[in-house]
């Protein structure tokens, strides 16, 4: 006889974490999936190297919304911030670009390249958040189908253009940086390259397109929005990213949300076009009239549904949602932390750049997404080294360090042979790129893990390795993800709902889908 319960969550992410914690908290009786033998998904802290606890995938955190922080309490379960340094940008020659919370250090900095890049910069931080903030209220808005096909789509769509009425101009803002590319949006301001790549770096993280690449500058925007403490909203969490997830799950837990693992469901069940619970590898049942999937949009209705359970359109839709990655990760136990020869302590303002990024020109970004669309990693990538051992003793050994590589762009599939065969030679045209910014880094390596995005994919389940779920381009964004008349979290299989990355507002650590996915949960049951 199959268990049951009120809510099954597949996948234990933070977001399936988050959904089942909030629908612990209104009383329902709530049971979380995770395949592996551990929960978090890419929020993960992991001793892949003896000694060494790596955050494996997901490596800084600015997006954890504050109102699920506070209504889940996750300080009291452990969760804490620790400042990354100001961002410090490695340039050839011994040289650096320094980006900051404080206004005049960023002036003083960019002013070495540009002054007139430095005397307008107030203005243009003031023109995108005064959009990062309408884009923050979006959050945790359920996007209604604006295709009104019924009398509550045409409602609810009402309802968000007069709460939003007052955006009026600000709107075009919006268009600009959801339809134009990072260097066309950041050239209306800025002249430097220099100046211009601190902000176009972002473009390119997690995201298979160029600077130059139409839409790319909306990714600019998702990645400014933080709320935290450091240097562009971004932080390190004490004990890694796994805290967060940890304490996301004990909250849950002491409201009655269990949680189990090696868990792995093979299909949601449905009868009579609605979703009764899930099976899983082990053949066992587990009945329940609410299904929430943190699983990918490409798994959830395309490997653990029959097609012939949902609408021919809506299955077309899923299968043309845009995946592809060329993200990377390595992971590094290390002797000594990079010493960058263009840094210095006393000129920089702070003790070591924690957070740094190698990625110095336009052209340098455009080039190194060049490589990857004719199948081949890039010869120069771009690469954010992270170094959460400098302010976080609780990850290596006394004197030793966890030095994160994350960067782009090393394509899925390979125009020349694979993964397994390349690995290796991949991982030293990366650490060519650290030693030349960083001497002598490569010679202190203790152990390495290296994850191409097809590491990632098998590790995690996300398609292709994608850090989001899904490319952020207008098309697949708000009203339309994962597909046009199903981005409020539902699905075409009643009692069946999307609270993962796949849906909006998109990935990084926010738990922003499963928080808006329970409430819409909450809702239908009111109903």
């Amino acid at each position: 006889m199959a268990e049951r319960y009120d809510a099954v969550i597949v996948g234990g992410g933070h977001n399936g974490l988050t959904c089942g914690a909030y629908l612990a908290r209104a009383g329902l009786k709530t049971l979380v999936l995770e395949r592996r033998p551990v929960v978090g998904g890419a929020a993960v802290t992991e001793e892949v190297i003896p000694g060494y606890r790596f955050s494996v995938f997901s490596y800084l955190m600015s997006l954890l919304h504050p109102k699920v922080i506070a209504e889940l309490e996750l300080r009291r379960f452990g969760f804490e911030v620790l400042p990354a340094s100001d961002m410090f940008g490695a340039l050839p020659g011994g040289d650096h670009i320094l980006f900051s919370d404080a206004m005049d250090r960023t002036q003083k900095s960019f002013a070495r390249f540009s002054p007139r890049d430095a005397a307008i910069y107030p203005e243009f931080d003031r023109y995108l958040m005064e959009s990062a903030a309408i884009v923050r209220r979006l959050l945790l808005e359920t996007p209604p189908d604006v295709s009104c096909r019924d009398w509550r789509s045409f409602k609810e769509t009402a309802k968000l253009l007069w709460k939003y009425r007052k955006v009026g101009g600000r709107l075009y803002r919006l268009i600009d940086l959801m339809t134009m590319s990072a260097d066309a949006y950041l050239s209306e301001w800025f002249e430097s390259t220099h100046v211009k790549a601190v902000l176009a770096y972002y473009s390119g993280i997690g995201t298979f397109a160029g600077p130059r690449s139409p839409g790319s500058a909306y990714v600019i925007m998702h990645h400014v929005m933080g709320e935290h403490a450091g240097a562009g909203g971004w932080g390190f969490v004490r004990g890694g990213m796994g805290t967060i997830t940890a304490a996301i799950a004990a909250s849950g837990r002491e409201k009655g949300m269990a949680v189990r693992t090696d868990a792995t469901v093979v299909a949601i069940d449905t009868e009579g076009g609605r979703a009764t619970g899930v099976t899983l590898a082990d053949g066992s049942r587990i009945a329940a009239p609410i299904v929430a999937s943190n699983a990918s949009a490409k798994v959830t209705f395309l490997k653990l549904l029959p097609r012939t359970a949902l609408p021919a359109e809506f299955v077309r839709e899923i299968e043309a949602y845009r995946t592809y990655s060329s993200a990377f990760k390595i992971n590094i136990a290390c002797e000594r932390l990079p010493q960058y020869t263009g840094f210095d302590a006393a000129e920089c303002g702070f003790a070591y750049p924690t957070y740094a990024h190698i990625g110095p020109t336009i052209e340098y970004l455009e080039r190194a997404y060049d490589d990857a669309k004719y199948g081949d990693w890039s010869r120069k990538p771009f690469v954010t080294p992270v170094a959460p051992s400098f302010v976080d003793d609780t990850i290596s050994p006394p004197g030793k360090h966890v030095v994160h590589l994350f960067g782009g762009h090393a394509p899925y599939t390979l125009a020349e042979g694979d993964w397994d065969g390349r690995r290796d030679d991949f991982a030293k045209t990366v650490l060519a790129v650290m030693d030349e910014h960083a001497p002598g880094f490569s010679d202190g390596i203790v152990g390495m893990q290296v994850l191409a995005p097809p590491d990632i994919e098998a590790r995690i389940g996300s398609p292709h390795g994608h850090i989001f779920h899904g490319e952020l381009q207008a098309d697949q964004l708000f009203f339309a993800r994962p597909a046009p008349h199903w981005a409020d979290y539902r699905s075409p299989i009643a009692g069946l709902y999307q609270c993962g990355s796949s849906a909006h507002p998109g990935g990084g650590v926010g738990g922003v889908p499963g928080h808006n996915a329970a409430r819409e949960i909450l809702r239908d049951r009111k109903r």
